[in-house]
């Protein structure tokens, strides 16, 4: 995660556009809140490199007809998975809140959301 808001400005997005073809995210490269989109594809996010500091949020919205989520973070990340798509979500990982957390928003009508922890 790359250059914080310092709360007086906006918080930066990062946006990614394709007709077709997934995008794949590396934690380093990626402000506080992403946007993909695709009409069909999905996105690969990589996390697990990265320190979310607790009470942090990371936002990443997935917008695509065909395609889902498959997000890899450290096992002390708390996963949030909104939005409308058929598709489930796996994820075991922590649901208390507090410590650092990554909302995924995903729109699509077919694409699950995977998560991986390690």
């Amino acid at each position: 995660m790359t250059k914080k808001a310092d709360g007086n400005g906006p918080q930066k997005t990062d946006i990614k556009v394709s007709l077709i073809g997934g995008h794949r995210l590396k934690g380093e490269t990626l402000h506080q809140r992403t946007l993909t989109a695709s009409l069909i594809g999905g996105a690969d996010v990589d996390l697990s490199d990265i320190e979310i500091p607790d009470g942090a949020e990371l936002r990443i919205t997935k917008l695509s007809l065909l395609g889902g989520v498959s997000l890899k973070v450290r096992p002390d990340v708390r996963v949030e998975v909104h939005g409308i798509r058929l598709g489930g979500v796996n994820d075991a990982g922590p649901s208390k809140p507090g410590g650092p957390t990554v909302r995924i928003d995903a729109w699509g009508l077919i694409g699950g959301v995977t998560v991986k922890r390690g």
